[in-house]
Formats: structure tokens, sequence, C-alpha cells
């Protein structure tokens, strides 16, 4: 077997035994048994194919596909023998039993379709050759469909796998039945995204403003665990845009009164793929950009048969649209006259209709950035108590009623409406060592109000830049220095310099708002820069002024800083501030007191944290991050970060292991090792890496083992032959579905410390939850963990102890978080380097790399490098 054979092996790794420690818990979650009858049956999987009348394929089947399909089911029963069949809403159904041949053709005839296959360069009147041609498109009511035999996926391929025996199989067979309960949904009206299902009903509805709904739903999978398949059951959200008259929304989604305020280069883009229904026919249509004048001056060709006898010439005239629909429509518009059209054809053949004949369909996806208010009121909205969660699933199961889903039926399935009972652990608070003694946290948390950092930092000279906040400069300096005496940091008295905005630049963009205070700095600074700069900013939250400083202060000044948005300065958001800035500057604020008992830290291994950060919903083609962390030498507390570009949307890290022309390795994890080695006293390698990566689905884990962690070997290879350390490779997950609720309390969350590995877990593989955090708000959502590999042969309870307390260690926080810290300085380190990109031209600096790549896309721009001054430091902290 060659090298390359032997890399594809790698899988995931067996569960070895669970953990012990702790006090046991009994509790409740949201997944329900399912039992399978008759798993002696086989899915069978057919293609389907879709053809317009005149043979041409239907590209766009989604919005076709399942009103043909229930037709076929109508009209051609028999011919299916009466099957039920579960469509995907694309290109695929699956029965139970095969249909009676291997290949079947129907012939299928709508009522009524929306059609969205347009030709004609025109309005809705149009000249009469396209007037014929789209009344054809309008009453191509005729399909031709292909349905031809595929393979067969036995249903027994779950009952193995839940007894432990591998099958390729088995996860096709439950995508099977996750397609069903899509079906299910579907049929009942609901919007689908991917298993998450939301019905067109008021009451689930939120107002998040700007025309935006947050709409509420619930997430629907079988999975695989210890005691069988389960039924994973959740409450989810999405965002919608608001239905009614397109006019109210546009003026909604701009926050303005009047129609001539809008913004119609932004309306452009907003609307591009929303759905319309059109008065007075009724017809549906979706909107692919805007006319290029107003209705009344849109002009367009009309070509009309003229009145003479023979009927064969025609007339060509070029009304308005406001013409047209006055003349030939009798529909006297009442205000569209001076609005662009919607252009419903396509961008070089034209249909315009009026806004006003429009209204927005319901249950149509916002996919776009939201902004700060809007993301604000949708955690708000999503937050449930314990209590208040368990009621909502127990009616969405309820109301989902699978126990009259046909295909299920036919499966032998049915679904227990209890929720599983499973033991958990509860597992000790570490002790905390501060400067001045030890304390035990409660409940997950502890207060440092009248303690001293365990190691706390001298700050020789500061400076305060002030971009027009209104607060009082002098009086947040002087108590920031007074609470960071109590916290043993020394502080100057007074900042070297206070640096006030011109007030001339106060409404210039962000960037020129930084540069012109940078040079205020550096005119005065030269090149001494200070220990620290506080940036104090007006905007409370998420200043346009945040991403500009970062970059300027971290690439060009070359200082650390700490920004600010002061509306109440109490001694608790100073000491918070305190936190961040002790450790950006090296110090360490508080530490394990058990530190030397936990037996994975007794070798002294190297820790790693690894993220990709994708940007925010709604970007597109932006360069994602890759950060990683590692760990100081006999250290948990300080990490070093290193940050790469990628592709856009790319979740493996490609830059792990990266050869040169020069044969040296540029990548990540060497810079990261010879940091390690090099600030060792005295150097040493270390025997042992634990790595912990997040942002991988289960999809992935082969991923992540084949690729990922094979150029890790690379790297350590590449850096010394004979060095071979062993490895702990640890997956978390925090995007999933299952919530735990205590039986005897349930108005309450789980404990923080609550660790599940058993009953819900998986049947084979190494995974377990931990709920580490104190859920003060909302239900609490526990950090699935997979262990992929472990060379260093911990134990459950080892790595679980190793866990909890990483989450105990966050610098920036007095309560243990929901994930290890490594984790969260990755996403940290990433989200900050995306401000390097994020103020760039990326047209320009693609074609500075040379044009596009050998695949056609433009080439990734590399991130700027980090100052030297700052590039070791927790500068993301």
């Amino acid at each position: 077997m060659d090298a390359a054979e032997q890399k594809q092996k790698r899988v995931p790794m067996l569960r070895p035994g669970c953990g012990s420690k702790g006090q046991k818990i009994r509790l409740l979650t949201n997944h329900f048994d399912v039992k399978i009858d008759n798993t002696d049956y086989y899915f069978f999987q057919y293609s389907v194919a879709l053809y317009y009348e005149d043979g041409k394929p239907v590209e766009a089947m989604k919005g076709v596909g399942r009103k043909v399909m229930d037709k076929i089911k109508e009209t051609y029963s028999s011919e299916l023998d009466g099957k039920e069949f579960a469509y995907d809403g694309e290109k695929t159904l699956f029965t139970v039993g095969s249909l009676p041949r291997k290949k079947l053709e129907f012939t299928v005839l709508l009522d009524k379709v929306s059609s969205e296959r347009t030709d004609g360069k025109s309005s809705p009147g149009g000249n009469e050759s396209d007037k014929k041609r789209r009344k054809r498109v309008s009453q191509s009511k005729t399909f031709k469909v292909e349905i031809s035999y595929s393979t067969e996926i036995p249903i027994k391929a779950i009952s193995d796998a839940l007894h432990g025996i591998e099958s390729e199989d088995f996860l096709d067979a439950v995508r099977v039945l996750d397609i069903v309960l899509r079906q299910h949904a579907a049929n009942k009206g609901c919007l689908l995204v991917r298993q998450s299902f939301f019905h067109d009903n008021k009451r689930n509805f939120d107002v998040l403003g700007r025309g935006i709904l947050g709409c509420r739903g619930y997430h629907s999978s079988f999975r695989a665990t210890q005691s069988g398949l389960s039924l994973n059951m959740d409450g989810t959200l999405t965002t919608i845009v608001k239905p009614g008259p397109l006019l109210d929304f546009l003026l909604d989604n701009q926050d303005i009164q009047y129609s001539y305020e809008i913004d119609w280069v932004k309306a452009k883009r907003t609307l591009k793929n929303l759905r319309v229904r059109v008065a007075p026919a009724n017809t549906e249509w979706r909107i692919c950009g805007l006319s290029e004048d107003i209705c009344r001056k849109q002009r367009f060709t009309l070509r009309r048969r003229s009145a003479e006898i023979d009927g064969e010439n025609f007339v060509e005239t070029e009304p308005t649209i406001s013409e047209y629909f006055a003349k030939y429509r009798d529909i006297n518009l009442e205000y569209s006259g001076d609005l662009p059209c919607v252009n419903v054809g396509k961008p070089k053949r034209p249909i315009y209709i009026p806004i006003e004949l429009c209204s927005l369909l319901p249950l149509q996806r916002y996919t776009k950035a939201l902004t700060v208010r809007q993301r604000s009121s949708l955690v708000e909205i999503s937050r449930q108590k314990p209590q208040e969660k368990i009621r909502t699933l127990t009616d969405a199961l309820r109301i989902s009623n699978y126990a009259a889903e046909p295909l299920l039926r036919t499966c032998g399935i049915t679904i227990n409406n209890e929720f599983m009972q499973v033991e958990g652990r509860v597992l000790a608070a570490p002790e905390l060592e501060f400067g001045d003694g030890e304390d035990f946290p409660r409940n997950g948390r502890w207060i440092v109000k009248d303690k001293k950092f365990s190691n706390p930092v001298t700050i020789k000279d500061w400076v305060v830049v002030n971009f027009s906040a209104r607060c009082n400069i002098f009086d947040l300096c002087r108590d920031l220095v007074k609470c960071g005496e109590m916290k043993g940091i020394e502080i100057p008295k007074f900042p070297l310099y206070t640096f006030e905005e011109d007030p001339q630049y106060r409404r210039a963009p962000p960037p020129v708002r930084v540069d012109k205070m940078a040079d205020q700095v550096m005119s005065r600074l030269h090149d001494k820069p200070p220990t620290i700069i506080l940036c104090v900013f007006a905007d409370r939250k998420n200043s346009e002024i945040y991403g500009p400083w970062k970059k300027k202060a971290l690439l060009e000044l070359g200082v650390v800083s700490q920004c600010l948005a002061p509306q109440r300065a109490n001694e608790q958001y100073l000491t918070n501030l305190l936190l961040k800035i002790n450790a950006k500057l090296g110090g360490v604020n508080h530490r394990l007191a058990v530190e030397r008992n936990i037996p994975v830290l007794i070798d002294k291994p190297i820790i790693f944290g690894m993220d990709v950060y994708h940007g925010s919903p709604g970007q597109s083609g932006v360069p994602s991050i890759a950060a990683v962390v590692s760990s100081r030498p006999s250290s948990i507390y300080r990490y070093r970060a290193s940050v790469r570009s990628q592709s856009p949307k790319v979740e493996m890290i490609e830059s792990l292991y990266k050869p040169l022309p020069t044969g040296e390795d540029g990548g990540i994890i060497r810079e990261l090792l010879e940091e390690f080695y090099k600030s060792s006293r005295p150097p040493v390698k270390p025997s042992q890496v634990i790595v912990f990566r997040d942002g991988v689905s289960e999809l992935q884990f082969k991923q992540v083992l084949n690729i990922e962690f094979e150029q890790i070997l690379q790297a350590c290879t590449a850096l010394d032959e004979s060095w071979s350390p062993k490895f702990t490779i640890i997956i978390a997950q925090k995007n999933h579905h299952t919530k735990f609720f205590q039986q005897e309390r349930p108005k309450d969350n789980v404990p923080p410390g609550t660790v599940v590995d058993s009953k819900v877990c998986d049947p084979r593989y190494y995974d377990f939850y931990m709920c580490a955090q104190n859920g003060m708000i909302g239900t609490s959502r526990p950090t699935h963990y997979h262990v992929l590999l472990d060379q260093n042969a911990f134990t459950a309870d080892e790595l679980q102890e190793l866990i909890h307390s990483l989450s105990y260690v966050y610098q920036r926080s007095t309560t243990a978080i929901s994930i290890a810290a490594p984790i969260r300085y990755a996403h940290l380190a990433a989200s900050q380097a995306s401000h390097f990109l994020k103020y760039e031209d990326l047209s320009e600096t693609s074609s500075g790399h040379g044009g596009v790549t050998s695949a056609g896309n433009p080439p990734v721009p590399e991130l700027p490098k980090l100052h030297n001054r700052v590039c070791r430091s927790m500068f993301f902290c």
C-alpha cells in the first residue's frame, strides 16, 4: 500500500469509553425515539428529468417541480402502482419498493403555471409577435417527465449502523427519511431551508425593521444515537421580506417616507430575485431588475395588427408604459408614473411592470447582511427559556403530525412523542488563582472587583485618541488609572498625549478620518510608539471607525490599541476594559490554581485553536480568513495568532503547510512552532500537540484528517524529520440542534459543567456534549465535541476535564465560556484580520496579482502583514 492510499485511510476514531467524573443529573433532550419495523424493505432511488412541451429542459425545477410531481401522483397513480414517493424538489425521488418499470414517461397538464421562461423585448403589452409568444409561454401548461431508476438503498443500513456495523448506505438511508420530512412540510405550504421549516402564519413573525421579518419555525431531522434512531426537533429562525405592496416595502426598507427619496441603486440590489404577484391577473413573476427610465417616460416598441381587411400588416408604435396600461389595459396608474418599473423578464429582453401593480409574495427569505439593530432584534426573539422551549417543541411535534405521513407508515416508522431521558454529569468548577489569592467560581462566574490580576503588566506610557466622543476624557483617564491600580496594573497618571479629531473631518469617510488621526499621532510620536493607544468612539456599538482604525494601528503604527465607546464608564465597565488591555499586553488576569493536577497538561503540550471566518451573511466573493492560535510554552493562558486569507467560503485551511519556491515552508504551523520553540526556556519541541478545530460539519471530518492533519504532519517533518509528536484532534460544533433540560427543574438551564456522553451521542464515534457556561438568557446550547484522533491515549475524563478547564481561562471574561478558549481566540483573530482586507479595493488587489487564476476565479489577495511590534501579542483579545 503506497503513502497516498494510507493517507486516505484516516477515519475518525471509535469511542474508547465514557467518562465517570462529576455529579450525576437526570436530563431531558429534544430527541424523540424512533422505531423502524420494516427493516427488510429498500428505498428505490430514481432520477427525475423535466422538459417543456417543445423538448427544452426545465432548468429552475425548484419552482415547478413539486407541482408537476403532485400532478403525476394525482393523475397517474395506477401507473405508479399506487406507490407513495418522496421527492427532493429537484432531480431525485424515492419510493419504498420499486416502481413498475425502470423508466417511466409522463405528460402532465397543469391548471396554473407561472413560468418565467420569457421572450420578447417588451412590456407586458409588447409587440404583437412578442405578445403571442408570451401568451404561449404563460399558457404552456404541458410538461414531459422522465423518471429513471438509479439505485437501491437498504433500510437495514440504518439498523446496522445503530448496532455498530459500518455501512456505506447509512447516510443515504437517513437522507431519504429527511427528504420525507421536507416533503411533508412542503405539502403544508412551508418555506424549506434545508431541514428547517417555516409556516406562513403571522403569529410566527416578528418585525426586525426596514421591511424585514424574523420568522420562527422548527428544525426536524433524523439522527443516529447510542439508544437508536431519534428525531431531533428544535426551534429555529430565518429572515424574510415583509409581504405586501412593493412600494411599501421599499419605503420601509430604506427608512424613508416618500417615494422621491428612494435610492434606486440600492433598491435594485434589494429587489433582485424577489417574487411578486401582479394585479389584476394575479400572475407571479421574479424580479430581475428595474427600467432605466420612469414609467411615464420608459418607451418600448409595440407591434400590433393593422385594422385593414387583410390583417397581414403590422403597425409599430412606441408608447410609454403608462400610456400602454391606460390605453390597452384600462388601468390608470395612480403613483407609478414617476417611478421606475420592475423588470420581470430578462436584462436584454425586459418585461416591465409598474410598481403599484406588484405585491411581494409571502415566505421569501432575506439573505443579505442585516443591520446592527436587526441582528439585535433577531437575537432577542430567538431567546426562549427552557420551559417555553419545551412547550414550543411539544407543539411543533404535534402540529407536524408525522404519524399521518404515508411513507413513514410504509417503513413501519413510529415516533415517540416524549422527550428522550438521558443521564448527565456535572463537573466541579476549577479553583482560580489571582494575584492576591484563590477563589472558586460560583455558577460558572467569579468576581474580580476586589482582586488583583494574576500577572498584571506595567504600562510605560499611553495615548488617547478621541473620535468626537462627547465624554469627559479627563475623568475617563483618571478613573481608568485608579481602577488599574486596584488590579495591580501600573499606569502613568496622565496619558502622554490626547488627540482630538479635527472637526472638519467628522463627516468624512471612516478611512479618511482614521488617516487624519494617524497623521496627528505620528507627527507627535515619530518613531517612539506608546505601550497602548486608547481609542474613544462616539458610537456605542460597531462604529464604522473600528475596522479602519484597527488596520491602521496593527499594520502601520505597530501599536496595540483598546477601543471603547463609554456611555457609562463605571467600575465594572473599566474592569472589563482592563481585562482586555492586560491580556493584549502580555499579562494574565487569572489562572487555574489546579493546573498541575490536570493530567493532560503534565507534559506541557502545545495547544492549537483553528477557525475560518467567512464574513457576514449576505457577503459574497469576499476572501475567507483562516486563523490558528497556539499556546505559549508552559502556558494555557497566552496565545500567538497566525492569520491567512483564502478562497471565499472554503472551510478547509489551505496554508497550514505552504512550500515556497526557495524550498522553505511558509505555512502557519511552522511559523507557530518556531515561535513556540524559540520562546521556550530551554528551547524545546513539544511531545504532544492538541488541536481544537471549529466550524466543520460531520461530512468534513475525514477532510480534516486527510487534508488539514496531513498538512500539519508535513510542516512538522519539514521542521525536523526526527521529531514526531503525538496528536489529539478535537472538533467543536456550536451549530447543532441538541438541547438539554433538567427533569426536576425544567424552568432552569442545565448547570454549568454539564457533560453528556451517553444515549444521545453517536453510536460508534467518539463525541460528547458539554455545557460549560451558565445560561443566563434563553436556553443553553451545549458545545458538541468530536474527538477524531487521540494518539496520546487520554481517558474520556481527562479530555473532558481539560476542555472544561479551558472554558475557564478565557482572559476577556469573568465567566466560563461555552467553548474551549483557544477556539474563541482563533475566531477573534480571524474576525479582527478580516478588517485588514475589508477596506481594500479587492479588484485592484487581484489585478495586481496577475489577473485570474487558471481556474477562472480571481486570485485571493494576501493579508497584509502585522507590524513586528504587535504580531506576537494577543492583539485580538
